[in-house]
């Protein structure tokens, strides 16, 4: 039981039609005016939070991008100087938290996340940055968001097949938590219960997309699997999913959902206790293949050749993760892991 917490500064709010409260928490907060941050695809949505905030709106940055390239980084930041913000919102899901945290890291302004999928990124002081094919990946609290509003009505229209993606990239955070070196028993009990949450409230989305409940199951789940992400440290599966995405422009939360049961399988024999409590949470006898039948049940994708990975790339993307050596539960191990990478490609079953 010897173990150090250190719980993260923020506040939440969570409510179906919270989003009404985002003016009150820049006040909160002391921001006067800030920049509103999207994807083009949420422009729109955008728009009408501006709208909503009046004055206290500097302007609107609607180019966030999968896997934050830095040119967007430098184009948003310039925004932030000519709009003269004094603080950044965004206003969607981790591609547009990533933006926010990119831009904080140079200015060290706070932040204000509306999250409108399960990414989880808003709950950690993570970011990370893409250049040149690489993508680089750090922790600083500057890039913590100060506040957080969980509006469970802002997910009615996320579609269920990235509902489902974005929902197995959040019980990975959660999962690798519970086997961290640097976990507690207080993460741990969050861990189980995201995990639990989010496949109860994945199961109630694929019966009905718009169910209200389901969706609130669901973010409920992914403040909990990103809370445990944001305080607990990384290992095999984020490091393969960063090599992945910014090597190879694989969609963030498809490549999540594709890799979580393999990754799992290859450290289940160092970390049985892990293992049994994913399999509880999801009630089921063992935790990986649980993982993998999850997916398949929720007909999430299930090979990296479904999301746009060639097989000649396969090689490259064991070099790059066997590069700048990292803590993993079990040793990284070249054989194992490019059978790894060659289940995952192809869709297999699991294999420790």
């Amino acid at each position: 039981m010897d173990f150090f917490c250190q719980s993260l500064p923020g506040r939440v709010r969570f409510a179906n039609g919270c989003i009404a409260q985002t003016g009150n928490e820049l006040q909160e907060l002391g921001i006067a005016q800030a920049l509103v941050l999207c994807t083009p695809r949420q422009r729109t949505a955008a728009l009408a939070l501006i709208d909503r905030l009046g004055p206290r709106a500097a302007g609107l940055f609607d180019q966030a991008a999968m896997h934050v390239p830095v040119d967007g980084v430098v184009r948003a930041r310039e925004l932030v100087v000519q709009t003269a913000a004094d603080g950044v919102l965004a206003y969607g899901g981790g591609s547009t938290v990533g933006l926010a945290k990119a831009i904080a890291l140079e200015t060290g302004l706070p932040i204000v996340a509306v999250p409108t999928t399960y990414a989880g990124s808003e709950m950690t002081p993570i970011y990370g940055l893409t250049e040149g094919g690489l993508k680089r990946t750090g922790r600083d609290p500057r890039v913590l968001p100060r506040s957080v509003l969980y509006d469970p009505t802002l997910t009615l229209e996320l579609p269920l097949a990235l509902s489902i993606s974005s929902g197995l990239n959040a019980i990975a955070h959660a999962a690798e938590g519970l086997y961290a070196r640097d976990g507690n028993p207080v993460l741990g009990l969050m861990a189980e219960e995201g995990i639990r949450a989010l496949a109860q409230g994945l199961a109630g989305l694929l019966a009905d997309a718009r169910e209200l409940r389901a969706r609130a199951d669901c973010l409920y789940g992914a403040w909990l699997c990103g809370s445990v992400l944001g305080q607990a440290g990384m290992a095999l599966h984020h490091k393969l999913c960063h090599v992945l995405g910014g090597a190879f422009h694989l969609p963030h939360a498809q490549t999540h959902a594709v890799m979580l049961a393999h990754t799992l399988a290859y450290n289940a024999p160092a970390a049985p206790q892990a293992m049994a409590r994913i399999a509880r949470a999801l009630d089921c006898r063992d935790g990986p293949r649980g993982v993998q039948e999850l997916a398949l049940r929720l007909g999430a994708p299930m090979a990296l050749r479904d999301i746009g990975m060639d097989a000649t790339g396969l090689d490259r993307a064991l070099e790059l993760a066997l590069q700048n050596p990292y803590w993993n539960p079990r040793p990284l191990e070249r054989d194992a892991l490019r059978g790894l990478l060659r289940r995952a490609w192809s869709g297999d079953p699991v294999a420790a």
